[in-house]
């Protein structure tokens, strides 16, 4: 599967557009869309140059991929489009290695996606402190996991 243009939607309105690098809450040099890591696979360092919108919609496009190709490939059971979306924009927040370790994804492999669902409210922490940000995005990935497609 691939991502929506609504789970990349999601993935915009969650993480905001910042064209010059900045430390997100974990400490770690950013730009774009919450990217670490540029197109080439080099680092984002505080001193790099800012960005144009369109070189970060270039670097988050390339950066789905893996994500995408993580979630198809850990999970186990079938998805509608809405459940890869937001699982997608799980992984791109909280790093594929988070997804394949999670709760979450063995109740999902398990076929409990009543069960999956609930586990969204957990990853709400960052830095040890529950931080809005998080509890709004898992609130969006949950309700976008448990919307059904027409």
């Amino acid at each position: 599967m691939k991502m929506s243009m609504r789970g990349i939607g999601l993935i915009q309105a969650s993480e905001g557009l910042k064209l010059r690098p900045y430390l997100c809450p974990a400490g770690v040099p950013t730009i774009g869309y919450g990217s670490t890591m540029y197109e080439n696979g080099a680092h984002v360092k505080l001193t790099d140059d800012s960005i144009t919108k369109e070189r970060a919609i270039a670097i988050l496009f390339h950066q789905l991929i893996g994500y995408e190709n993580a979630v198809n490939r850990y999970v186990k059971v079938p998805l509608n489009q809405n459940q890869f979306d937001a699982l997608v924009d799980f992984a791109y927040n909280a790093g594929v290695g988070s997804l394949q370790k999670s709760t979450l994804l063995k109740k999902l492999n398990a076929g409990d996606y009543a069960g999956t669902a609930k586990e969204f409210d957990k990853w709400v922490y960052g830095g040890g402190k529950k931080l809005g940000g998080l509890v709004k995005r898992r609130a969006n990935e949950k309700a976008l996991f448990l919307k059904a497609v027409v």
